[in-house]
């Protein structure tokens, strides 16, 4: 069963602004003021405007005059619309095929094919959230079994991610405002009128009288809320993606029609791509069925490619989820990314050797969802700054480290607090105690001191840290450091850690 995404973004005029302008200190106060006629009012405020008071609906000059300071910008609804479509786009290629806009201030998906995520719904979530914060964008993501569950859960919430567990969609909205049924606001106020608050009240009462005198999108709204009437999401298309679709006279069903159909829509793929002198990385196949739902699959390639044979095998090979039900009426194939490929001409292995390229094998994991990369170094003196994760088929990286000392071959994720027992300021541990476990010294090599990098954090304006090689009982070696130089507590705490280990 898939479940559908909804991302709110509450501040998206707010941040549309600082994003445009980066030069805006971070705790200036900005509110976004509409205009009808003579009226001027807030209609959106950022963090801090709504710390000092300032809300929406708040009168213009009546923020203006209460709050010095506060940054006063003009509603641009073409432009919030013009990059909320850019931030779907995004999203299309980052999470899922199914993806769609959501009202003036949201994005929906549906999980279906977006395998790469799922490593569990927390996981996901906390993961589509964090990566809008990294893009400096407010979100608030939930997930539910229906796009107006999921829609009402992302509204209602203060925090930044929700999860609704499958079948209880009816406990999550029950008491959520009717506000966000989706409804006509002439219809929510009319129903408060009659006293309506909630959603659960309204779908407890008898359907009959509401559809005489509101008709019968009450009902449908509520339906499709509580999953009894299905919402499909039309995927977000645009002028610059390039789609080739077939449609079907009698439906389809059988995994090998399937299959002899997604080989024509790559070929007709390719041909487009090949006339624009582009290359697919990634392509959706997107399977409307003949009760309104659709499937989606999606995939990827390291490189820009424009194989046919290649982009078949990998379609095919996972053509097996595709459930057809009653029957396929529509295949949709859309290179949702695309770069630019000149054809190479290979050379002779008599001129130069050949190179085996292993970038089929990369594209076999990554669409099974196993993360490939490459790690490649970085100019920093911190340790755990010093490497990237990169792409497995980026170009070589010229930079490289400069250091007299050796480095362990495994780095730790971070480093571990453990028990030394060490002669300061500058003599090597004779023994620790790591991970329950403890180790004599027998051998002890440095210290190498480390400075922080002052330049990018006031916070490591002194810090330092001592590094020692060490050899335990077992033969084995450790990379430990010392936080500060074990006289001035202003350059460290002075308590050890294990940073990586040596073969």
């Amino acid at each position: 069963m898939t479940r559908v995404v909804s991302i709110y973004l509450p501040d998206l005029p707010t941040d549309r602004i600082r994003r445009a302008d980066p030069s805006i200190p971070p705790e200036q106060a900005i509110a976004v003021i509409a205009r009808s006629g003579s009226k001027r009012w807030v209609s959106a405020a950022d963090v801090a405007a709504r710390k000092d008071g300032v809300h929406v609906g708040m009168p213009a000059a009546k923020a203006q005059a209460l709050f010095r300071g506060l940054m006063l910008v003009e509603a641009d609804p073409a432009m919030d619309a013009a990059a909320l479509e850019r931030i779907t786009l995004w999203a299309l290629t980052l999470y899922s095929p199914i993806v769609a806009v959501d009202g003036i201030d949201g994005i929906v998906m549906d999980t279906e094919g977006a395998d790469h995520l799922q490593g569990g719904e927390l996981s996901m979530v906390t993961k589509i959230a964090n990566q809008f914060l990294a893009k400096k964008l407010t979100p608030r993501v939930a997930i539910a079994d229906t796009w107006g569950a999921a829609h009402a859960c992302a509204r209602a919430i203060s925090r930044e991610t929700v999860i609704v567990p499958s079948g209880e969609t009816v406990r999550a909205v029950e008491k959520l405002p009717i506000s966000l049924l989706r409804l006509p606001g002439k219809v929510v106020s009319d129903l408060r009128t009659l006293g309506f608050q909630t959603i659960g009240e309204l779908a407890n009462t008898p359907r009959a009288p509401l559809t005489l005198r509101f008709g019968p999108e009450i009902g449908r709204r509520l339906d499709q809320m509580f999953g009894r009437v299905s919402e499909p999401i039309d995927p977000i298309r645009t002028a610059e993606l390039i789609e080739v679709s077939r449609a079907f006279a009698e439906p389809i069903g059988a995994a090998e029609t399937i299959d002899k159909y997604v080989g024509r829509l790559v070929m007709q793929l390719i041909e487009e791509l090949q006339r624009r002198g582009l290359g697919v990385r990634r392509a959706d196949l997107i399977v409307e069925k003949v009760d309104g739902t659709r499937q989606a699959i999606r995939a990827g390639t390291v490189k820009p490619v424009r194989d046919v044979a290649w982009l078949t095998k990998l379609f095919r090979d996972r053509t097996e989820k595709i459930e057809p039900g009653f029957g396929i009426e529509k295949l949709t194939l859309v290179a949702v990314m695309a770069e630019p490929l000149q054809e190479r001409q290979k050379s002779s292995s008599l001129v130069e050797d050949e190179v085996k390229d292993v970038t089929p094998l990369i594209d076999i994991y990554g669409n099974r969802g196993q993360r490939v990369y490459r790690v490649a170094p970085v100019a920093s003196d911190v340790p755990e700054r010093s490497v990237q994760r990169i792409s497995p088929a980026a170009d070589p990286i010229e930079v490289t480290w400069v250091s007299h000392w050796r480095r362990p071959v495994r780095l730790l994720a971070r480093p571990e607090l453990i028990e030394a027992i060490a002669l300061l300021p500058d003599r090597p541990p004779v023994s620790i105690t790591w991970r329950g476990k403890r180790r004599k010294v027998k051998r002890a090599d440095g210290p190498e001191r480390i400075f922080g990098e002052w330049w990018q954090r006031d916070a490591e304006m002194e810090a330092v840290r001592d590094y020692f090689v060490i050899e335990d009982e077992a033969g084995e070696r450790l990379w430990v450091f010392r936080s500060g130089d074990g006289i001035d507590p202003e350059t460290g705490s002075h308590r050890w850690f294990v940073h990586g280990i040596f073969a």
